[in-house]
This record gives structure tokens, sequence and C-alpha cells, in this order.
């Protein structure tokens, strides 16, 4: 539930926080989905960047026997983003079979097409269909509105775990890069 919350508020306060360093910038109609998009660039940049900077040889790293590999991060990451972006665009979900057994390069390469099939279910959602009922992992439903949060914290999760992982093996995250 705080995740809920947080997640909420970051959403709706965004918006408004993003318009600030533009003073004049028009309104948009879907503020929402205008944030997440943006969001998703974002997100998009710094997971694929994680899963490139991570040598191949550690794909089967983990930080205690009990968590799981950095593969399998990559791996469930990018069927989250295909769940996610498929129920909130309302586009059929891409059939991306991927296990934490896969070479880094396969990985990498569907992750990166997940992320391009978020832009593209994205594109098309507004806020006006929020409310729509719609299912999600393993035939639960909720509002398309619940999609875009749980999608949202899903991706700041995973890339806090990249990070995670990619520091404990002395490699700087992308978004704590310098710009280029």
């Amino acid at each position: 539930m705080k995740y809920f919350a947080a997640t909420l508020l970051l959403l709706s306060t965004a918006p408004l926080l993003m318009g600030q360093g533009t003073p004049s910038s028009a309104a948009t109609a879907n503020p929402i989905m205008t944030t997440v998009r943006q969001m998703e660039g974002r997100f998009a940049k710094n997971l694929t960047g994680a899963a490139d900077l991570m040598p191949a040889a550690k794909y089967n790293f983990r930080p205690t026997p009990d968590q799981i590999t950095f593969a399998h991060l990559v791996a469930h990451s990018t069927e989250a983003n295909n769940v996610f972006c498929s129920a909130v665009g309302g586009e059929k979900s891409p059939e991306a079979k991927v296990s934490e057994n896969d070479t880094k390069e396969v990985l990498t390469k569907a992750l990166k097409d997940s992320f391009a099939f978020c832009e593209q279910a994205l594109a098309k959602a507004d806020d006006s269909s929020l409310g729509q009922t719609v299912t999600l992992f393993e035939g639960q439903t909720g509002t398309r509105g619940s999609g875009v949060l749980r999608m949202v914290a899903a991706w700041s999760d995973h890339y806090s775990a990249a990070a995670m992982y990619l520091r404990l093996n002395d490699l700087l995250p992308p978004s704590a890069q310098k710009n280029k």
C-alpha cells in the first residue's frame, strides 16, 4: 500500500514539477500518460544501460544465495514490461520467452525490444482510459490506472536492483554516471 500511495503521489505531482522548468510549456490533455511516457524513456535508458554494463560473465551473479541472478532480473524485467505495457496500452503483448539461462546478448535484446514495445503501446494510451478494467499478471484484473502505477513501481524496483547488482561488482550505474 505504501508503494501504491508513493507512486500515486509521484504520478500526480510529476506533471506539475516537470512543467516548472519551462515557463512557456502548454497544458496537456493527458498529464498522467504524458508523464508516464517521459518516465518510460528514462527507465528504458537506465535499465538497458545497466544490462549493457554488466559483463556477460557476471549475469549469473546473485548478491546472496536467496536472491535472483542478474540474468533473472533482466528476464523478469522484460516479461513485466510486455505484460504491463500491453495492459496499459491495449496492445497485444509480444511473445518473448526468455530465461535466466539465455546469453547476455539474447537477454539485452529482449529487454530493449520490450521497451520498444512499451514506447509503441504507451504512445496510444490516454488518461481517459485509466478507469477501464484490464487483465494483468496471471489473470489478475485491475484498472489501466492500477497497471500504470504497478508498471512505474516495477521500473523503479527493477532499476534499483540492477543498480545494486552493478555497484556490488564495482560498476557505476547509468543514472550515476556523468553526462557525456
